[in-house]
């Protein structure tokens, strides 16, 4: 294994946990390069300590030893890998990929065909713990793949994951396992959202509800975290409605492919979906308690 400053890894996808990855490998002494779009992303990382940024990888992807995408879904990750300017066909074989998109199994297993196609070592490693853990360099990764792409791979998981699951050698498992976990998620956002919108319609202030739940036996992590954006009026999004519709909807797409009933995450699912055709689409999936008729919420104060 080449040493850490000699490993080179480009990070796809800039967002506010792509951000936090790509710096969390610059910190662990990695070459870190960054793959964006957006212009103001690549800078950012740049004035980090990139060595390279780019809108594609085209000038410098015959360098890399590790590739990471956390892009949106699985078309982002076929369009990176396979599209015009791909990467896939840029990279050294044996170059490690770690695809952190949250998608289907099905999806996992196509892509990781593809990449070996090309002689490419693909982990399935969707990851957790939202823009402050990936900026901490301490996601939670659950991962599936050889025991060659875990290797290949290990600089860069121990620089951005606080914890890695190691949950089997098949591409799906990794992406199966984040499906359930999102089922959790969503599930929670919905029902804290609910109760508080409860809480709202019977005149109880939704800052002492709030404190009230997190310092007893209905708490959960995502109310903790989400709710505080209701209770803030803040819907400045980290992870937005849209994304939940999207999780909510591989969640089900799963459920029925193994003929399981999953009534709480489809409950859940049309509750963002209303979100989102209500126009809160693109703003923090706390927003789903924007449906609820007949109550007032809080809203962050504008200077």
């Amino acid at each position: 294994m080449a040493a850490a400053n000699a490993y080179h890894v480009c990070v796809v996808g800039l967002g506010s946990m792509g951000m936090g990855a790509a710096k969390s490998c610059i910190r662990a002494g990695l070459r870190t390069y960054g793959i964006d779009l957006d212009e103001a992303a690549r800078a950012d990382l740049k004035s980090a300590g990139a060595v390279e940024v780019a809108a594609d990888g085209s000038a410098f992807a015959d360098r890399l030893d590790a590739v990471l995408l956390l892009v949106v879904n699985a078309a982002q990750c076929r369009a990176v890998l396979f599209g015009d300017d791909g990467l896939a066909g840029r990279l050294r074989p044996g170059t490690g990929v770690m695809v952190s998109a949250t998608i289907s199994a099905e999806d996992a297993r196509s892509i990781g065909a593809g990449l070996a196609e090309h002689g490419l070592l693909m982990l399935d490693a969707p990851v957790s713990g939202g823009a402050a853990k990936a900026a901490a360099g301490e996601m939670t990764v659950m991962a599936s793949g050889s025991a060659e792409a875990f290797a290949k791979l290990r600089p860069l998981l121990d620089a951005v994951a606080g914890k890695v699951y190691e949950i089997g050698p098949e591409i799906g498992q990794g992406a199966t396992v984040k499906i359930i976990h999102q089922l959790l998620a969503g599930v929670h956002i919905a029902a804290g959202a609910e109760a508080m919108a409860l809480a709202a319609r019977a005149g109880i202030p939704l800052d002492l509800m709030y404190d009230v739940v997190t310092n007893a036996a209905g708490n959960s992590w995502m109310f903790q975290n989400r709710m505080k954006h209701v209770v803030d009026g803040d819907y400045t999004p980290t992870s937005s409605v849209d994304i939940f519709v999207k999780d909510l909807g591989l969640v089900t797409e799963t459920g029925r492919a193994l003929k399981f009933p999953l009534p709480l995450a489809s409950t859940a699912l049309t509750m963002f979906a209303n979100a989102s055709n209500a126009g809160y689409g693109k703003l923090d999936d706390s927003a789903v308690i924007k449906t609820f008729a007949g109550i007032t919420l809080p809203e962050k104060e504008t200077k």
